[in-house]
């Protein structure tokens, strides 16, 4: 093996369901209802999916799909392996009661305790929450580094570079593997699953774990926050045309600002 050259690499993607991006979302008793809604791989972890099978390609090595909630999820790890992921996890919680991001980078971890892995990739934010909370927590957990919003990245033996975006500007970061890093838009383009790959995904493995299973206590994985209320944003009212000269114009708005909105 030539110096700097890295075969075989281990690449696992966390992945979350969450619903099509096209859905309304309904509110009932106070909580949001899935109720015939269609739902669709994170379109962060998207972006993740697509640069593990990239970085495999070029590389050599597997890449492994996981995920953290109940049997439902099997649709999208279908997806994913259709995509061409190698392997998927579905580790279920659907017992666990009270769950956050919290829950989901504990049950991860421990996952991950006894597990060789090169670099573990995941979506930026999730479309539901957009908390970005899972990857780092889960990174912190694992005591590795972790970059996050990446739109570029470059492996060569041990080393990483990474380009991130940083609201608008660009950062270059030298790290190591193992890493953890999630996936900003731009980062590449996806595919669609060809039918080629929808038929060789029903004969990949999907291994499904209970949570239990894997020695985490209950107290570990509480959730540390409380949803105190869910509503939706007001209807936007219809806007309204001044007219007139223009300081009759700004005396209207102020007047407006100050007695219809409330904002002045």
């Amino acid at each position: 093996m030539l110096e700097g050259e890295r075969i075989l690499m281990i690449i696992y993607v966390i992945l979350k369901r969450t619903f099509d991006t096209e859905e309304k979302i309904v509110i009932q008793n106070g909580k949001i209802s899935d109720d015939g809604a269609e739902f669709i791989i994170n379109p962060y972890d998207e972006f993740a999916v697509e640069e593990a099978i990239l970085l495999r390609d070029k590389h050599g090595g597997e890449v492994t799909v996981v995920s953290v909630g109940d049997e439902d999820n099997e649709k999208e790890l279908r997806t994913a392996l259709a995509m061409g992921a190698d392997n998927a996890i579905l580790i279920n919680n659907e017992e666990v009661e009270e769950k956050d991001q919290h829950t989901t980078a504990s049950i991860l971890a421990a996952f991950f305790e006894d597990k060789a892995y090169d670099l573990i990739l995941g979506g930026n934010v999730s479309n539901d929450n957009s908390t970005g909370q899972v990857g780092p927590r889960l990174a912190e957990q694992l005591n590795i580094p972790c970059v996050t919003t990446i739109t570029d990245i470059e492996i060569e033996g041990d080393m990483v570079t990474v380009v991130r975006d940083a609201e608008g500007d660009t950062e270059i970061l030298k790290t190591s593997i193992p890493l953890l890093a999630t996936a900003q838009q731009g980062l590449n383009e996806p595919r669609y699953p060809s039918l080629p790959g929808i038929m060789k995904a029903k004969r990949k493995p999907l291994e499904e774990i209970d949570y239990d299973e894997l020695g985490i206590d209950e107290d570990d994985i509480e959730s540390l926050t409380e949803t105190v209320t869910v509503f939706l944003p007001p209807e936007k009212q219809a806007g309204k045309i001044l007219q007139g000269e223009a300081a009759d114009q700004v005396k209207e708005l102020v007047t407006c600002l100050h007695k219809e909105t409330k904002v002045i």
